[in-house]
C-alpha cells in the first residue's frame, strides 16, 4: 500500500487529508462503475474488504521534493485474494476487478500526491520560519543544560523578531573548534542550552518540530525529523541571558 509521509509532519497535514479523501473518492467512483456492470451483485462490505486487501503490495521508497513515497511493485494483496478465492468456481471472476482496483489505487494516491506537492511547497515553504511557528503565546523555556542561567522567553519581542529572522548556516569550522576542541582537549560547551516548548505551528502544515535557542538568545534552531533550520535574530529574545 502506498504510504505518504511528509517531512513536514505534526499530526495529519492538510495535504495528507486531501490526498486520502481525493484518492478514496476516485477509487469509490471506479468501484461503483464496476458494481453497476456486474450481473451478480456482491455485498458492499465484501467489495470494501477486497479493495482494501488489494491495496497491499511490495514497494520501494522514493524521496521527491521532501516527500517520501512508497512505489508499489508487486500486488501482494491480489495474490492473497486469488489464493483464497480460486478454490470456489466463479468466485475469483466476481472479485478480481475489485482486487486489482485496490492495487491500482496505490497509483491513484501517488498521482494525487504528485499533483499536490507543488501546492504544499507554496503554502508551507520549508525555508520560511512562518511554516514552523504561527503562535508563541503559550511558549516558554526549558533548560537542556543544567549549569546555564535561568532565563525567561520574551514572547512579544520574539513575535516582533520572527518576520525579521533569516535562515543561515549554523555549522562551521570555527564554531566546531570553539565548541568541541581546545587544543588537544575536548570542551563540554552547549551551544543551544534552551528548548522552547508550547509553540503552535502553522495550521495544516502537519509539522513536528523541536525548537532550541542559542546561548546568546538570538539564534533559533528548528529540528524536524529530516532537517534542521537555523534562524538568527539581531536582538536577544531571552531575558536573563549573560552577555560575555
Amino acid at each position: 500500500m502506498v504510504q505518504i509521509t511528509s517531512i513536514i509532519e505534526w499530526g495529519p497535514s492538510l495535504f495528507t487529508v486531501i490526498n486520502v479523501l481525493v484518492g478514496w473518492s476516485v477509487i469509490a467512483y471506479f468501484a461503483i462503475r464496476i458494481y453497476q456492470k456486474q450481473q451478480v451483485k456482491i455485498k458492499v462490505w465484501k467489495i470494501i474488504l477486497v479493495i482494501w486487501i488489494g491495496c497491499f503490495s511490495f514497494s520501494f521508497n522514493v524521496e521527491f521534493y521532501q516527500t517520501i513515497l512508497k512505489i508499489p511493485i508487486l500486488p501482494f494483496g491480489v495474490w492473497i485474494l486469488y489464493f483464497f478465492l480460486k478454490s470456489k468456481k466463479g468466485r475469483w471472476e466476481r472479485y478480481w476487478r475489485f482486487a486489482w482496483l485496490g492495487f491500482l489505487g496505490n497509483f491513484i494516491f501517488l498521482a494525487v500526491t504528485l499533483m499536490t506537492i507543488p501546492l504544499q511547497s507554496v503554502l508551507y515553504p520549508s525555508d520560511k520560519i512562518s511554516t514552523y511557528i504561527e503562535s508563541v503565546d503559550h511558549a516558554y523555556i526549558v533548560k537542556t543544560y543544567s549549569s546555564k542561567n535561568d532565563v525567561i522567553l520574551q514572547n512579544e519581542l520574539l513575535v516582533e523578531q520572527l518576520p525579521l529572522m533569516v535562515q543561515t548556516e549554523f555549522f562551521s569550522d570555527k564554531w566546531y573548534e570553539e565548541t568541541y576542541m581546545n587544543g588537544d582537549e575536548i570542551q563540554s560547551k552547549e551551544r543551544f542550552p534552551y528548548q522552547m516548548v508550547g509553540v503552535k505551528g502553522k495550521w495544516g502544515s502537519g509539522i513536528r518540530s523541536t525548537f532550541f535557542i542559542e546561548e546568546d538568545g538570538k539564534g533559533l534552531l528548528i529540528a524536524t525529523p529530516k532537517r534542521q533550520y537555523y534562524f538568527r535574530s539581531d536582538v536577544s529574545f531571552l531575558k536573563g541571558v549573560k552577555h560575555e
